[in-house]
């Protein structure tokens, strides 16, 4: 029996990624970032692995949160001028020990000859992820690279992720969000975009909790759920 023709093409799907635990693994240079700033105020460094689930909400969310870990609370002009030193320092080694997740960009090379187009969708600094990527001889893969500071706005917010795929040149209706964490399936949820997420990534929930659409625990699997995804869309339009 012949398979009837998917009605949404490769050519116009846009496949929207989180950047930092799904991309890359940013943790080592955002922790030792982290670490820097903690030391100068007196404060021991967080570990590695405990400190990775803080990851996901900007570096001024991950400040607070390794002052809290300590007892420490501090007022908003502290805070600001914390992260201003966070950022001075982690973009002087952005990518000194961070790295692409293995099979990532096997998995781009494959989505890429199937035609699909990618874009970028962090809660990072738009000049940070740009930087990181262009380190790591990324960026010309994707459309669109949109931080918090681009639109204004952050994820979950869903004019983040609907502006990230019009800067790509995509349409809401044929586009895909891969995260790691809540705001991803928050942002994807409320801009009507299904949702792959990643296993592997920094979470304080459990990611499968948060029922993303399909879940994979290597890049990978990442062609094998987009094709899957797409398939039981246009399954759906049918029916």
């Amino acid at each position: 029996m012949t398979q009837a023709p998917t009605q949404v093409p490769a050519s116009a799907a846009t496949i929207v990624f989180d950047l930092d635990g799904t991309l890359v693994d940013t943790a080592p240079d955002l922790i030792n970032a982290l670490n820097f700033v903690l030391d100068r105020e007196g404060l021991p460094p967080v570990p590695l692995q405990s400190a990775r689930t803080m990851i996901g909400a900007g570096a001024r969310k991950l400040i607070e949160r390794g002052l809290e870990l300590e007892g420490r609370l501090a007022g908003p002009a502290d805070i600001t001028r914390l992260t201003a030193d966070f950022i001075d320092h982690y973009a002087a080694h952005i990518a000194d020990l961070s790295r692409p997740f293995e099979g990532l960009e096997g998995a781009l090379d494959e989505l890429a000859s199937q035609g699909y187009r990618f874009a970028v969708c962090t809660n990072k600094l738009e000049w940070l992820s740009r930087r990181l990527l262009d380190q790591l001889g990324l960026s010309a893969r994707f459309a669109a690279i949109c931080g918090a500071d681009t639109f204004g706005v952050s994820k979950p917010d869903p004019q983040i992720l609907r502006q990230t795929i019009a800067r790509a040149g995509g349409e809401v209706a044929s586009a895909i969000m891969v995260g790691d964490a809540g705001p991803d399936i928050g942002v994807a949820r409320r801009a009507g975009v299904p949702v792959i997420a990643v296993g592997f990534g920094y979470t304080e929930i459990p990611i499968a909790e948060l029922k993303p659409d399909r879940l994979i625990h290597h890049m990978r699997d990442l062609p094998d759920a987009v094709e899957g995804l797409i398939a039981s869309q246009n399954n759906a339009i049918r029916d």
